[in-house]
């Protein structure tokens, strides 16, 4: 059976001129922090394995299908 894995990243960025645009990309965050203007720096604040049930609600919670990790929606697995 597959392990799961939720990871939960904290990313601090320091601008000049205002703050980070709400909804902006972590592809366009990081290309900023990079190659650009800002300054930043990660760090992981949480890491845990979860059980097939809980990565069902937490992939619901995004608004993804529990399927991306063939799962049902009661964390079971189902067959590909």
């Amino acid at each position: 059976m597959a392990k799961f894995y939720r990871t939960i990243i904290q990313v601090e960025v320091l601008s000049e001129g205002g703050p980070v645009p709400e909804g902006m990309s972590l592809a366009d965050i990081d290309y900023q922090i990079t190659d650009g203007d800002w300054s930043g720096d990660t760090v992981i604040k949480k890491a845990e394995e979860v059980s097939g049930e809980e990565m069902s609600k937490l992939l619901m919670k995004q608004g993804s299908d529990p399927s991306f990790f063939g799962l049902d929606e009661k964390g079971k697995p189902v067959e590909m």
